[in-house]
């Protein structure tokens, strides 16, 4: 109800203009119980039941920081909800108003987990099964350097090359489809990683199809040879990383800026001005606190 308090709502907006798309980015949505009610990333994943998924056996569910239902079931969602308006408005010449929920976005999400639900992939406890960290070979395992490698071996093929990487003979493990003996194998496993340094496992998965991979850090990610072959990460003029955009299309590519981002209220005067505001309206604007400036003074 925020635009509609600035009388900046869909109706009066479509009225003036038929063909415009708006889109409406909330939590909980337009309407329901907790519509008007405050959350987080945190409360949209459980209201969704993603939550109730994520984490390991005997520890409460963790939120992935706020990537899942911000981001994902948020941002992105959002955004095809725009294309997909923008492509039904070729053929219709209509716009519409696109309500994203985060809520309903992480659950349409996770439409593989409830798709799935009879292949016997989540039939056991949170923490127990295959992809969310019961299987051995599905886990994170720490290094004699503290460092971590990542191992998603599921195919039978790929954790022969795992076994073997780890200098072990499948002949003498469990099947590895054995429940009961994951536990075990967990145990083993990180015995034989703790072992080596992350380096020195490199050197022995790299080039297999174990489906074993170092952990980047940060700090590390953007000189790791494969993402430096890739240019999947850029810097800009204050040496600051972060990743190009993505997906990369073969005709029109992103072209990133390599310019530091703005702060916050850097280009308000620059941009109004542009519209046609005046120093005065701008100077009023501003003094309600309706508009921000990163260095309002010297603005003004």
């Amino acid at each position: 109800g925020v635009m509609e308090k600035l009388g900046l709502g869909p109706k009066v907006l479509l009225q003036e203009n038929p063909s415009l798309i708006y889109a409406r980015l909330t939590g909980f949505g337009q309407s329901g119980k907790y519509a008007k009610s405050a959350g987080h990333d945190i409360n949209y994943l459980a209201l969704s039941g993603v939550l109730s998924k994520l984490g390991r056996k005997d520890e409460n569910p963790y939120a992935p920081v706020n990537l899942l239902a911000d981001f994902a079931g948020g941002g992105v969602l959002c955004a095809l909800g725009i294309v997909t308006a923008l492509y039904e408005r070729t053929k219709s010449g209509k716009g519409q108003v696109i309500d994203a929920s985060m809520v309903k976005g992480v659950a349409y999400l996770s439409s593989f987990l409830w798709k799935s639900q009879n292949l016997g992939l989540w039939n056991r406890p949170r923490g127990e099964n295959l992809l969310d960290s019961g299987a051995p070979f599905y886990e994170t395992y720490k290094t004699s350097d503290g460092k971590f490698m990542a191992v998603g071996a599921i195919e039978p093929q790929f954790y022969e090359q795992l076994i073997k990487g780890l200098g072990l003979r499948s002949d003498k493990l469990p099947s590895q489809l054995s429940f009961s003996d994951w536990p075990e194998m967990k145990k083993k496993f990180a015995s034989i990683f703790s072992q080596k340094t992350q380096a020195e496992w490199c050197s022995i998965f790299d080039g297999t199809d174990a489906c074993v991979t170092p952990v980047l850090s940060f700090d590390d990610v953007a000189s790791h040879q494969h993402n430096k072959e890739r240019s999947s990460f850029i810097k800009n003029d204050q040496e600051e990383i972060s990743p190009r955009p993505a997906p990369l299309l073969s005709r029109t590519p992103a072209l990133p800026s390599f310019k530091r981002d703005p702060f916050i209220g850097e280009h308000t005067e620059e941009i109004l001005r542009e519209y046609g505001f005046t120093k005065q309206e701008i100077t009023k604007l501003y003094s309600d606190k309706v508009i921000e400036f990163c260095k309002p003074k010297a603005n003004l």
